[in-house]
Parts: structure tokens; sequence; C-alpha cells
């Protein structure tokens, strides 16, 4: 099979799934998942159920434009809508950043925390964009409620669409907002997935053409929005609560100082892979 653009791919789905995954192999570290998901999507199933299913299955023709949008660089998640986070499946748009498995991180240093005390009862959730962690902390401790502040009207309507999705509207809370500036609330736990890429960094062209330059860079050095957080965050802790807060891999030192100057207690957590991934922050 071909379209105008001159790819092909074999006319059955075993086929058509090995010849995509070869035609990705420049564009994407994850070819055959790719290939993988776009059929799944195309065939209106779930990766799992196409799995079993492959050899029965025929290629249907809505297949082809969507390889060839992810050949062009467009994220999987904005072709399908959707990306899986933690225990939820989140909508997504270019008005977000889509949800990574490294920010999962910060909701295993919020369970560690609470392990053995009292579960958290209010979440905030600073930037909270398509609302990944704090509808993901909600999940979690089912008795907890929560708010989330983005500057961003359009993010906020993909986390109200997603609170709603998953059953969290009545225990779930948007606002538009300046990180934590005028809340005097105290919350249990907080959760920031803020920018923190130097302008001056080089992305992939599925991130720098496709996601919100607002929740990716944060000043030559990547720190501009840990500077505004970090005064903030003392005053809208709980005594005994958790702050955690995603960072990059190099910045264990660099934001950490940061809070550590506002007379927190800081520890630095790793990811899956090894690297610093999330400032842990207490009272101490």
């Amino acid at each position: 099979m071909a379209d105008g653009a001159g790819l092909t791919v074999g006319n059955d789905a075993s086929a058509a799934l090995r010849d995509a995954t070869a035609q990705l192999q420049p564009v994407s570290a994850t070819p055959r998942l790719d290939a993988e998901l776009l059929l799944a999507h195309a065939l209106g199933v779930e990766r799992g159920e196409l799995l079993l299913k492959l050899r029965d299955v025929a290629l249907p023709d809505s297949f082809m434009p969507l390889l060839e949008r992810r050949l062009q660089g467009e994220p999987i998640a904005h072709i399908t809508g959707t990306r899986d986070f933690w225990t939820l499946t989140l909508k997504v748009s270019p008005d977000v950043l889509i949800p990574r498995p490294d920010s999962e991180t910060l909701i295993e240093a919020a369970i560690a925390h609470f392990k053995g005390k009292e579960a958290p009862a209010r979440v905030l959730d600073l930037g909270t964009g398509s609302g990944a962690l704090l509808l993901a902390a909600l999940d979690e401790w089912r008795s907890a409620s929560g708010l989330g502040i983005d500057a961003s009207q359009a993010a906020l309507e993909v986390a109200w669409d997603n609170a709603e999705r998953n059953g969290m509207s009545r225990r779930a809370d948007f606002q538009i907002g300046n990180w934590g500036e005028g809340i005097i609330e105290r919350f249990d736990l907080i959760l920031a997935n803020p920018p923190y890429i130097s302008t001056l960094a080089m992305l992939p062209r599925d991130v720098l053409h496709h996601e919100p330059h607002i929740a990716l860079f944060a000043g030559e050095d990547g720190l501009s929005d840990y500077r505004r957080i970090a005064p903030q965050i003392g005053a809208l802790l709980a005594p005994d609560g958790l702050a955690a807060i995603e960072i990059g891999f190099d910045q264990g030192e660099s934001a950490a100082n940061l809070f550590r100057d506002a007379g927190l207690h800081v520890s630095v957590r790793k990811d899956l892979a090894g690297r610093d991934r999330c400032l842990e922050i207490t009272h101490g």
C-alpha cells in the first residue's frame, strides 16, 4: 500500500507494522511502539488487543495518514490525543506538555513520604498543564481533594476535561494563576513540574515544534521558575507535608539550593534511569 507521498507498507497488519517500524527508525527512539500505537488508534482498539489479534486484522486506510504525521515529527500523543500516566489515560493537546514517565517519580516520592502516615487530604499542583500530577495523586488517595494552578486557560480546559473523564471533577478544582501567588491555604502535598530547560538547549524536533514553549523553557540557566516558586513553598506547605518538584537531570544542586536558601529541607530523588529528577522538600 502506498500514498501520495510515496510511503509504502505491507497490505496485512503484520507486514505494515514491520515496514512502518523501519520507516520510523530515523525519527523515533521507539519506532516499533510508535507503529503499534498508530495502528491500534487507526483500528480503534487498545494496543494490547491489537497484539493479541494482529494476525486477524486488516490494515485500515486511516493508518497511512497517521504514519505520515509521525514521520513529519508530530508526537504520538498529539496524533492519538491521549497519553497514559501513572494509573490514568489523559487527554493531551498542543496546549499542554505531554506527560512523561519521568514525572511519575514525583508520585513515587509522595507515596514514600506518606507511607505509614495519615494520607494527604489536600493536594496542590503548580503548573498543572493536563492535570496529570494532581489527578494521579487524587487517584492514589481517593479521599483527597486538590487544586491545580496554571497560567494558561487553554491548559486548564484540558485539565478539567481530564478530571471529568477520570471521574474526579468533584474532587479537583483548577484555577488560573501565577504559581503560588495569592494562595493562602496550606497543603499536605505540593506537586510541580515547572519549566526547567535552558533557552540555549537543543531539543528534539517533535518537542521543539509541537509542545508549548512556556512549559519548557526557563531562562538561560533553566532556573527562572524555581526562583519564583522557592520563596512561596514554605507558606503553602503544611507542617508535615511534602513538596515534590521535578528538576532536570543536572539541577540536583542548583535548584535544590534555591529552596534551601528559603529555609526548607531538601533531598534529591532519582528516576528509574538513575538521574536526579525530583526535589523532596519539607519543613525539616
